[in-house]
């Protein structure tokens, strides 16, 4: 059985499913950001259950389509931009067309209808968010930053930091507190 969950954005996220699942005796067969499958169909009441201890962590069980069709989406920006290494070989709408198997200029206006913003201006603050938790890091120059968020240069990225920031990333790095919002309020 395939189990849809929402705010699922990270592998700590992932971990605390996992131990949900396991607390209530059902096993994973295969278990990805915002995705379960369970080697057992559930009944309603476990699926209550189960939702219950979800929300008591900051998630949510999902089963309309289209909640389910934008979390997707979601959880497909934050896999490329927090936690994969190589470049897409197509622009960003095109992959994640291919991903879904959806015409991008639905899941453009399903997306903005729902979520108040663009797909495009969704992956841009998490690009940022990703580029302020490197500059924390301090383990990259704003070189290496920008060129591990496939940014074409270091002034693109520059730019789109500020616009978003209203700081540059050196002033950024700089700063003694440096404020980042959770993946899941981004």
């Amino acid at each position: 059985m395939k189990l849809f969950i929402k705010n699922m954005v990270s592998n700590r996220c992932k971990i605390r499913v996992q131990l949900e699942i396991e607390k209530l005796g059902l096993h994973c067969s295969a278990l990805e950001l915002g995705e379960v499958n369970l080697e057992e169909n559930l009944s309603t009441e476990q699926l209550e259950q189960l939702n219950t201890k979800l929300t008591k962590i900051g998630l949510a069980l999902i089963s309309d389509k289209k909640s389910i069709l934008i979390e997707r989406i979601k959880t497909t920006i934050i896999e490329v931009v927090h936690y994969s290494e190589k470049q897409l070989k197509v622009n960003f709408s095109l992959y994640l067309c291919e991903k879904l198997n959806y015409d991008y200029t639905y899941l453009a206006n399903i997306f903005s209808e729902n979520q108040g913003i663009t797909i495009e201006h969704f992956l841009l603050a998490h690009k940022i968010e990703r580029a302020k938790e490197l500059l924390i890091y301090d383990e990259l120059n704003i070189t290496q930053i920008a060129d591990k968020l496939h940014y074409s240069s270091v002034a693109h990225l520059s730019n789109q930091f500020k616009r978003m920031t209203g700081l540059t990333p050196s002033n950024y790095k700089h700063l003694k507190l440096r404020k980042r919002k959770p993946l899941e309020y981004v």
